[in-house]
């Protein structure tokens, strides 16, 4: 995988002053302890599944960061933002309505579940979502843009880059507890951090 940060491997400071227990003991949780499904139906999973591989595709991954159990998870637990659009239903409900919403709008548009479209077929509907331009009739209990950007993208990236296999392709160092952050100025990084490959052009 090409990387703005090469040879960087923030597990490489897991005995490091870098991660106290604590911090080991989350970032192991994120790793390893995978949520199962709990709320979602089999439908809704391998629907949300389909989308979350183009929203965030990683191809080159050999063991892909998981997405759709910690939404599902976050679900099951009613876990939000404390907050959301005044035109919006509960979060659970409106999960349940914009997948519902998108499976029919793939059906009107191509006549097939959106987990069996190509690739090009999947990012249109994604893209008209994203446009609002859409045509199926259940969008009308839920803004269809508002769905695409504030909770499959949103949520998505964020749980995609609180993972820390994610934190390398970003050069993010975690939590450094209880080691901190010391230089915080523009451009400038502690030695422990990682070099953005533009850096190390730089200094040759």
């Amino acid at each position: 995988m090409s990387t703005r940060y090469p040879g960087y491997d923030v597990l490489a400071k897991w005995d490091s002053p870098s991660f106290d227990d604590t911090t080991r003991q989350v970032l192991a949780q994120r790793l390893d302890a995978v949520p199962p499904r709990r709320f979602l139906d089999p439908d809704e999973w391998e629907l949300l599944e389909a989308v979350n591989r183009r929203l965030l595709p990683q191809p080159d991954r050999l063991d892909p960061i998981p997405i759709t159990p910690w939404i599902d998870a976050m679900l099951f637990d009613q876990r939000g933002e404390g907050f959301r659009h005044p035109d919006d239903p509960p979060m659970r409900e409106a999960w349940r309505l914009g997948l519902a919403a998108l499976a029919d709008e793939a059906h009107r548009r191509h006549d097939r579940d959106f987990a069996q479209l190509e690739p090009a077929g999947q990012d249109a509907v994604l893209q008209a979502l994203a446009d609002n331009d859409v045509r199926s009739p259940r969008w009308q209990a839920l803004h269809a843009q508002r769905f695409f950007t504030h909770m499959l993208l949103k949520t998505a990236a964020g749980i995609y880059y609180a993972h820390p296999r994610a934190w390398n392709e970003i050069g993010f160092g975690g939590p450094a507890s209880p080691r901190g952050y010391v230089r915080l100025g523009l451009d400038r990084r502690d030695p422990w951090e990682a070099r953005e490959a533009r850096q190390l052009r730089e200094v040759r």
